[in-house]
């Protein structure tokens, strides 16, 4: 290992050059990150079975789920 590829305690490789860099380049205000959900595999399918039977989309079954359990677990408090 040369010392221009030497990492340091963080490990940025020293050849990287951020000095032509802008702050803030792709961020944009009000923004929504929406993050993945993996479920288990035999979860996954019983629930993709369950709205197809239903004629409902994937996603707005589970949500719809989801939604009646917060409701639930609000009600306990």
């Amino acid at each position: 290992m040369t010392k221009a590829t030497k990492t340091l305690d963080d490990d940025m490789p020293t050849e990287i050059d951020f000095s032509k860099g802008r702050r803030g380049k792709f961020f944009h205000p009000g923004s929504k990150l929406n993050l993945p959900v993996y479920l288990d595999d035999q979860v996954q399918s019983r629930l993709a079975a369950l709205a197809s039977a239903k004629g409902v989309d994937f996603s707005a079954l589970v949500n719809d789920l989801l939604k009646k359990d917060i409701e639930l677990i609000e009600m306990a408090r």
